[in-house]
């Protein structure tokens, strides 16, 4: 009764550092969506701030017309290219979330055949 008792204490102690280890791999994997969203967010406002330049500078409607243009295609490119890094940090989200389950089911796995009764 009493190894039984040590070995239920054990693994819940190992499940609260399981579990604090994961909310400490969420916190990390938030602070880094967080900061993609923030480039994306300032991304279209420096967009936004160039039309309204362009709108209140051109002289013309040509002017206009072309620098919207210009200024659409260079977001355009810019927007693919944070496509590009917000899927590489996906790829690596999917790597840290893959990392830490096989880590912590081969921990849990090898803590469950050490209690398991010796058939």
């Amino acid at each position: 009764m009493n190894n039984n008792m040590k070995t239920v204490n054990e693994m819940t102690s190992k499940n609260v550092e399981r579990m604090s280890s994961l909310g400490e791999l969420n916190v990390r994997i938030f602070e880094k969506m967080a900061a993609r969203q923030m480039d994306t967010l300032s991304l279209y406002m420096d967009h936004a701030m160039r039309v309204m330049k362009i709108a209140t500078e051109s002289k013309g409607y040509d002017a206009f017309f072309k620098g919207q243009a210009d200024a659409t295609k260079e977001f355009g490119e810019r927007v693919v290219t944070e496509s590009k890094a917000g899927m590489q940090v996906l790829g690596e989200v999917r790597e840290d979330y893959r990392a830490w389950v096989e880590k912590n089911l081969s921990e849990m796995n090898a803590d469950l055949r050490k209690s398991a009764p010796a058939a």
